[in-house]
């Protein structure tokens, strides 16, 4: 399965159908390149904030209130992206309102036959508390997605290993990570954290983030980071665990990823870390107990 993760420019559209037309091309590039799958990044619907006045696009919250009139037309959108493009894609995340004036972070993932599911981020950053009105999701999800069973952990959630971990046990083998870090230490620790859940669990990780200035925006208004594809890093796949990466403007790094070598891996491991979890969880380590030195 070849797939796409995208570094992606912070614009300022002036309209939904700017918004589109940009993101339709986008994508036809990742499909013309032979992908199956593409991620986009986190927090892209609060690139549409731009089609709102300055008032609105200057403030989070207005811009929250504001970009619940465009959901519907982000579902259809992406529903038809994803069939016109025969492309499973990851609609990087929509600050969504569920009631009480209060927002989840819900990233989609469309299917080419025009379904979807979605998984909420559970974990929330500084930024987003003290926001006061975005909430953690309180659901774990994995998709089948031609034959392979995937998930998406949003962002941070990349960097808390038991989530993850249960969506490896629920069969994942391939996590898609839709990012948006505003400095090197965000960038650095989101990045550590896709190599961390690919080392401990033996799967693919595929992470996307936004890219540029955007100083209209007081959520998007740095922006940092590589969009790559990550592996275990043992016998057959890079020692560095990079499949593939950003650089400099290129806007998608691809890398085919051979699920089939992934699982053969398994039985000729240096290390066997996904095998060996379950010895973390014997009674004597559990909790560490202070020793004298004699």
């Amino acid at each position: 399965m070849k797939v796409a993760v995208a570094k992606y420019p912070i614009q300022a559209p002036p309209d939904f159908a700017a918004f589109a037309e940009r993101l339709a091309r986008l994508l036809d590039e990742a499909a013309t390149q032979g992908a199956r799958v593409a991620v986009l990044p986190e927090y892209l619907s609060l690139e549409l904030a731009a089609t709102f006045d300055a008032d609105v696009r200057g403030d989070l919250h207005a811009s929250l209130v504001a970009i619940q009139a465009l959901h519907a037309d982000w579902m259809r959108l992406f529903a038809r992206l994803a069939g016109e493009s025969r492309l499973h894609v990851v609609a990087g995340s929509f600050l969504l309102a569920v009631g009480g004036q209060r927002y989840r972070n819900r990233s989609y993932w469309f299917a080419p036959d025009g379904t979807h599911g979605w998984q909420d981020k559970l974990q929330l950053t500084g930024f987003e508390k003290a926001a006061g009105v975005i909430e953690g999701g309180d659901a774990l999800k994995v998709f089948d997605v031609d034959g392979i069973r995937a998930g998406i952990s949003v962002c941070y959630d990349s960097e808390f290993p038991l989530p993850v971990r249960a969506q490896y046990e629920a069969g994942a083998r391939l996590l898609a990570v839709p990012s948006c870090t505003d400095t090197e230490a965000g960038a650095t620790r989101v990045r550590v954290g896709c190599l961390a859940r690919a080392l401990e669990n033996r799967f693919f990780v595929a992470q996307a983030v936004t890219a540029g200035v955007a100083e209209w925006s007081p959520a998007l208004d740095v922006n940092t980071g590589e969009a790559a594809l990550f592996a275990p890093m043992d016998r057959g796949f890079p020692e560095d665990g990079v499949l593939a990466r950003t650089r400099g403007e290129q806007a998608w790094a691809i890398a085919e990823l051979d699920f089939m070598a992934l699982e053969a891996s398994r039985e000729r491991a240096q290390v066997a870390n996904d095998r060996d979890w379950n010895g973390q969880g014997i009674p004597a380590l559990q909790r560490a107990r202070r020793e004298p030195f004699r």
